[in-house]
């Protein structure tokens, strides 16, 4: 083999060592990419099915119902609700009429969509609420506002 192929030849193996460690890496990134979305968005259909993503909003009050580790609670926006089952021990600062932000899927076995948490978040202080949740919030009050002066 001549020089020039060989080094032809290493050149090629060098960029399909580099193609596949790309396509490694961006496969784990995508496989950890989880988005936010509130419950008007997951109530619009803009959430994903078969993906895990985050909800955040409200604790709904008088929504929080314990049967030892399980516990279902009320997500809302104050424009639409989400109903979340979670099984675990919740953080200390979880409340109803706190925010909180849950991480799961959405199982859709029953009549209403029902997030599945595996994860959940509530706000460490009183006056910190995700970017994104302060602004659905904002939103939902905004256009249920607007409904009722109608």
């Amino acid at each position: 083999m001549k020089p020039r192929h060989k080094r032809f030849a290493l050149i090629i193996g060098a960029l399909a060592v580099i193609g596949a460690a790309a396509a490694l890496i961006l496969n784990a990134f995508e496989e950890n990419l989880v988005f936010f979305f509130t419950p008007s968005q997951v109530a619009a259909g803009e959430a994903p099915k078969n993906r895990a993503f985050r909800i955040g909003g409200m604790v709904k009050d008088g929504s929080v119902h314990r049967d030892g580790v399980n516990v279902r609670f009320v997500v809302t926006d104050t424009a639409h609700d989400i109903p979340v089952t979670y099984t675990g021990i919740l953080p200390d600062l979880f409340r109803e009429g706190k925010g909180v932000v849950a991480q799961g899927k959405l199982d859709d076995a029953g009549i209403a969509p029902t997030f599945k948490a595996s994860e959940v978040l509530a706000k460490h202080d009183e006056n910190y609420m995700p970017p994104e949740a302060q602004h659905a919030l904002d939103k939902a009050a905004v256009e249920k506002a607007s409904k009722t002066l109608k």
